[in-house]
């Protein structure tokens, strides 16, 4: 069962799983990290569900998702469990890769500005990369086991995706004290945690991270790592 959390209208906490990720859609797109069709957000389903996951669908506007929008999928392959009019994110694959090799019970996906513009200028289209992230008072609200300081990885954004997942989940397993999140070069930002509330907050300390990068660069007149 999904863990209620507080709906930031006012309105009493929402407990279906699907009703959830279109509310957190929609959150996050009227922050203007979801422009467009982008962006993706899934979660997991509990108990006898685990091998389960809801998503958001393809090509639509995450601002007008509702609860009968979302597409159940195969947690861990990201291959669809019901057919049905609505096709899974073209990531799903990226989101497989987080939960067969993670804890994890949520995972978004977003273009939040500061996170892409250093994905973009830490990235590199023909390899991984890290982005160091030390001293931040910030890096305490991603659940690191040593929250002094991280390395967040940046993959090249592969045309074809199921290798950006591969790559990630590469990574993830040879990685234990990886932090939760990743940027892909040129695209955007993705968190994950044992909820989308966890999610959420993870990704808003990252972004605000990233925002200190980008305006330190600036105000240094040199480059991110």
């Amino acid at each position: 069962m999904t863990t209620p959390v507080q709906d930031l209208r006012g309105t009493p906490p929402v407990t279906d799983a699907a009703a959830e990720l279109a509310r957190y859609s929609r959150v996050l797109y009227e922050r203007g990290w979801m422009p467009g069709t982008s962006g993706n957000l899934s979660v997991r389903q509990a108990g006898g569900l685990r091998d389960t996951a809801l998503i958001t669908p393809s090509g639509r506007d995450k601002g007008e998702l509702t609860r009968d929008d979302m597409v159940t999928v195969h947690a861990e392959t990201g291959e669809p469990r019901l057919h049905g009019p609505l096709r899974a994110s073209a990531e799903t694959c990226i989101h497989a890769a987080v939960y067969r090799t993670t804890g994890a019970e949520a995972v978004i996906h977003v273009h939040s500005p500061y996170a892409t513009v250093v994905a973009c200028r830490a990235g590199d289209p023909a390899r991984r990369t890290t982005v160091p992230l030390t001293r931040f008072e910030l890096l305490k609200g991603l659940g690191l086991a040593d929250p002094a300081a991280t390395r967040v990885p940046v993959f090249p954004n592969w045309s074809d995706v199921p290798r950006i997942a591969d790559d990630v989940a590469d990574w993830l397993r040879a990685t234990p004290d990886a932090p939760p999140g990743l940027l892909i070069a040129d695209h955007g930002i993705t968190v994950w945690g044992r909820d989308l509330a966890r999610a959420l907050a993870r990704l808003e300390c990252f972004e605000a991270i990233c925002q200190l990068l980008v305006l330190g660069a600036r105000s240094r007149e040199d480059h991110l790592p």
